[in-house]
């Protein structure tokens, strides 16, 4: 795809101590990006990530220190972060989520609850600060980190692919409402991504590294699609995913 998007040259991650934010912090920083607030929960996480952006070519870099299971206090972090800029802001990453565990968090309230606080709750709200504040400003895009696996839900990860689809859906209609703004949204659905939050789960097709998704997440930002596929050929796997009659896919997705 021929490159219609300036890269950006400042750029806000929450959730930037994730590996996938991290390959594309650093991949962004090569390119052009200069000034990185990195947002999250751990802060030894969050210094190593600002060392990193630096190395890789960043002049700023600063830090925010937020809960995802505290939506209630999301519009401060996103002012906080967008403060630290200092400037327009370009890009906003939202890279916020847990894949917990299942087997436990099926059976217990607060686990499931957790589930879709920190995958859904938080970024929405999020969001809206994040939209208002682009919006206000008439330029710059969104990329938030979505999945693959909010196609279709499976029962074995029913609580994370469920609350992804959740987050997914309602992303695809917050894009639609920024044409005309000079504000847009992408989602990235990356395939089952070999991670620390993943070292526990059981192997998947098309199973990918962080840098690969990391290419794909900033060839992607320069071009214009809603969806950015990594690697690109799910799109047209989850397009026979979708069409599956529901006792095969069952039979498949809980292998």
């Amino acid at each position: 795809m021929e490159s219609r998007v300036e890269p950006p040259q400042t750029v806000v991650v929450f959730g930037g101590s994730s590996e996938i934010a991290r390959a594309i912090t650093k991949k962004l920083c090569m390119v052009r990006t200069h000034t990185v607030i990195l947002a999250g929960r751990n802060q030894a996480l969050l210094d190593q990530a600002a060392v990193e952006a630096e190395e890789y070519g960043a002049t700023k870099t600063d830090i925010v220190i937020f809960d995802a299971e505290e939506p209630a206090r999301a519009a401060h972090v996103v002012e906080e972060a967008f403060d630290k800029v200092g400037d327009r802001v370009d890009l906003v990453v939202v890279a916020v989520g847990t894949v917990g565990t299942q087997s436990e968090d099926e059976n217990d309230a607060e686990g499931s609850a957790r589930m879709i606080t920190v995958n859904v709750t938080w970024p929405v709200a999020a969001l809206a600060e994040i939209r208002r504040h682009l919006v206000d400003q008439g330029s710059g895009s969104i990329l938030v980190i979505s999945s693959a696996a909010a196609i279709r839900v499976r029962r074995a990860s029913y609580l994370y692919s469920g609350a992804k689809a959740g987050l997914d859906r309602l992303c695809v209609c917050l894009a639609e409402s920024l044409e005309d703004t000079g504000v847009r949204l992408q989602l990235l659905r990356p395939a089952a991504v070999r991670t620390r939050m993943s070292l526990n789960l059981a192997p998947t097709p098309f199973a990918t590294g962080v840098n690969e998704v990391a290419d794909n997440a900033v060839r992607g930002l320069a071009g214009d699609d809603l969806v950015i596929w990594s690697p690109p050929m799910l799109r047209y796997v989850m397009i026979l995913v979708r069409l599956m009659p529901p006792a095969l896919w069952r039979r498949l997705a809980n292998r």
